[in-house]
């Protein structure tokens, strides 16, 4: 029975990204979302509550694989520096995988329902702690310098990440990991003691 449902559920998942990304959130209604997956909205409510919900999953299922990841190498083998290096590329090049789905969330937001919107900032929260963490590590044991707090670190980085939908085109000179590294190199650069 799992198997039935869950391409319905990819299927609306996959045209409300598409549409959104097309026609943009607000523009795009219910209806057009379960015309072109080929459902009832019925099926859609079945699955998800309103069109909050989708633009909260098409987000979610990028956030939860990379706090995944992220965990992954946060608690992996290595020093501090290849752990946080790992992460910091990683996390650039899963967003521009899913480039479409993070343009969408970041563009759209703003226009989810207050409860929703806390929600998703508190999911988003967990990730940046994490990953705030490893540069804490780097911190106290005083292979990063720490004259900037991490929490300030950290929002620099990420700033620059929210924006590769701004920029990034897959048919540019880099690949997706290349900039990542690119972006891993820079943070760590920018961490080297004086």
């Amino acid at each position: 029975m799992t198997q039935d449902r869950e391409p319905v559920r990819q299927r609306l998942l996959s045209e409300a990204t598409r549409l959104f990304a097309e026609q943009g959130f607000e523009a795009t209604s219910v209806q057009e979302v379960v015309s072109a997956a080929g459902v009832t909205k019925g099926a859609m409510y079945h699955y998800f509550d309103s069109k909050d919900d989708l633009l909260h999953e098409i987000y979610g299922r990028v956030l939860r694989m990379q706090m995944e990841r992220l965990t992954e190498f946060a608690d992996g083998p290595g020093s501090v520096k290849e752990r946080l290096h790992a992460a910091a590329s990683d996390v650039v090049r899963t967003t521009i995988e899913n480039l479409d789905d993070s343009k969408i969330f970041f563009r759209s937001m703003h226009l989810l329902a207050p409860d929703t919107r806390k929600r998703v900032r508190a999911e988003r929260r967990r990730y940046h702690e994490r990953f705030r963490d490893l540069v804490a590590e780097g911190q106290r044991e005083g292979i990063f310098r720490d004259d900037t707090p991490a929490e300030i670190v950290v929002d620099f980085f990420f700033g620059s990440i929210h924006h590769l939908g701004n920029w990034y085109s897959p048919e540019g000179a880099l690949s997706g990991s290349e900039v990542g590294d690119h972006f891993a190199d820079l943070l760590l650069t920018s961490l080297r003691p004086r």
